[in-house]
């Protein structure tokens, strides 16, 4: 006897982005029986801000922060890159599986994450520490695109914080190949997980057949989709599709930040 189809059965997914992000969703999705398809449309490149960032690093070695804090897996990546180190009195908040694997995998110790949900407004109200008059000096590396949730959150607080964009968020091309598995409705799931994701996504396949879904995670996200014109047919709960899309949307934020590309 066969056991009960999953809620993403059958469903050939693309996955917007690669690395450690990629990998964590891809899993996240196929546990719920869909068919993934990793095509970065997105990607990372050096921040405008290289000398401050260096600068930033070298007092964090230096001891010179009391915690920092990261929303993304690539700023492993950056501080991999510059040999970054993280003495072992600097205490280390991050947001998101993804970025705890990517920090872990890369020998960075994490002090804490949200345990509510994977979201940096559940960060601010589950760190005790912010909320004791101490001031504290806190560095937060994010991309040129993130929403500065956490450094503002903190300022507001009263803490001494080093804002420094980490890198930027440089769009990719999508192969021949994906944008015809798009376009015949091979591919009939695109996930949308970032305002800068959205854009690339309108601007590449501005044509979608009618039973392709288009699943945005957080807020910003579905903003930016609704003001490039995506497809949010499915979001009506009387429409058929509904309820894979909603499956598709909290499977993905059962995994990445709800608000993603913050800070």
């Amino acid at each position: 006897m066969s056991g009960e189809a999953k809620p993403l059965s059958g469903l050939r997914v693309l996955v917007p982005r690669g690395g450690t992000w990629g990998d964590i969703v891809s899993k996240a999705l196929r546990e719920q029986g869909a068919h993934t398809v990793i095509a970065p449309l997105v990607d990372f490149a050096h921040t405008r801000e290289e000398e401050k960032l260096v600068e930033a690093l070298k007092t964090l070695e230096e001891g010179g922060f009391d915690w920092m804090t990261a929303t993304s897996s690539t700023v492993a990546d950056v501080l991999q890159h510059h040999n970054a180190v993280i003495p072992p009195e600097t205490k280390v908040a991050v947001v998101g599986e993804a970025t705890a694997v990517a920090f872990r995998d890369a020998g960075y110790h994490i002090t804490r994450t949200p345990e509510r949900e994977n979201s940096t407004h559940a960060l601010l109200e589950e760190w005790p520490e912010i909320d004791t008059g101490e001031v504290l000096r806190v560095l937060t590396l994010r991309s040129d695109v993130a929403i500065p949730v956490l450094t503002q959150g903190l300022i507001e607080r009263g803490h001494q914080v080093t804002q420094v964009l980490a890198f930027r968020t440089v769009g990719v091309p999508a192969s021949v190949h994906i944008r015809e598995d798009i376009e015949s409705g091979r591919i009939n799931a695109v996930l949308v997980a970032s305002a800068r994701i959205a854009e690339e996504v309108a601007s590449q396949f501005p044509e979608f057949p009618d039973a392709t879904i288009v699943p945005c995670v957080g807020v910003n996200t579905i903003e930016a989709a609704a003001a490039v014109g995506l497809p949010s047919e499915a979001d009506d709960p009387s429409h058929p599709l509904y309820a894979t899309k909603r499956a598709l949307i909290e499977t993905v934020e059962s995994v990445i930040d709800q608000s993603d590309m913050l800070d």
